[in-house]
């Protein structure tokens, strides 16, 4: 079991979107109860989550890419479930997936949580989807509100003067020099 993050934090003031795959809906289901709960938990105002219905998990890509650009949503919470079936098409809905919504959070600097199962069976993806501690829609909310204050946090100390490392004996002796230097 993955230790749950310490770094979550408030959603007290946050907006947030869950964009739920219709496909596996009894599965997502799960997913989309767990993130819930982990929300309000972590205070989020119910009127402050927005769900987004697409119809699988390749399309959550584009529908994440909208979203994160109208500026409307701190993060964003993609929920869905790849079972493998007969055929290799799995290994290609899971790969675009897991690459379309990194490239979101990388491209748009929008927090983008990931809870799309990619399980071998249907059970696999109900022991991950039922209530408790080990739901992945929980731990994909938890991991967007986390991200949301690390880039905050990052921000802060991005604009924040930068503080020189001279003594005041090295910045004397420098305005001397450049005295020296400007005379001669």
């Amino acid at each position: 079991m993955k230790a749950s993050s310490q770094l979550a934090g408030e959603a007290r003031s946050l907006r947030l979107a869950v964009l739920r795959s219709t496909f596996n809906a009894h599965v997502v289901a799960g997913l989309l109860a767990g993130a819930r709960q982990a929300l309000l938990d972590m205070g989020l105002a119910p009127e402050a989550l927005t769900l987004i219905e697409v119809p699988g998990a390749f399309e959550l890509p584009l529908a994440a890419r909208a979203a994160a650009a109208s500026g409307r949503f701190d993060a964003l919470i993609a929920l869905g479930a790849v079972i493998r079936g007969e055929t290799d098409h799995y290994e290609h809905i899971a790969r675009e997936a897991a690459a379309g919504l990194a490239a979101v959070a990388r491209e748009t600097g929008v927090p983008v949580g990931f809870g799309v199962l990619t399980v071998e069976t249907e059970g696999q993806a109900l022991a991950r989807s039922a209530p408790g501690r080990e739901n992945k829609g929980a731990e994909a909310a938890r991991a967007a509100v986390a991200m949301v204050h690390v880039l905050r946090g990052l921000k802060t100390k991005a604009t924040e003067p930068r503080r020189t490392r001279r003594t005041t004996r090295q910045t004397v002796a420098y305005a001397r020099k450049l005295a020296r230097s400007r005379k001669g």
